[in-house]
């Protein structure tokens, strides 16, 4: 899967909007970052590991990197 499945599945998971997320990292960072900025990075797998983050934190996720078996 995908960042952009991944994120859509949280969104879903959560009840929450990528506008909600925008909004919500636009107050967080002072940042222009538009829902239509916000969307083509995710769809392009051009987001930044720092706003996967975010976008993470504001669902209430942590992301855990774990070692291959």
């Amino acid at each position: 899967m995908g960042i952009y499945e991944e994120i859509k599945y949280l969104l879903a998971k959560e009840n929450i909007t990528l506008t909600a997320i925008s909004k919500e990292l636009q107050q967080r960072n002072h940042e222009k970052l538009t829902l239509s900025n916000l969307s083509r990075k995710i769809k392009s797998q051009t987001i930044k590991f720092e706003e996967v983050r975010e976008i993470a934190n504001i669902l209430g996720y942590h992301i855990k990197f774990e070692k291959n078996k």
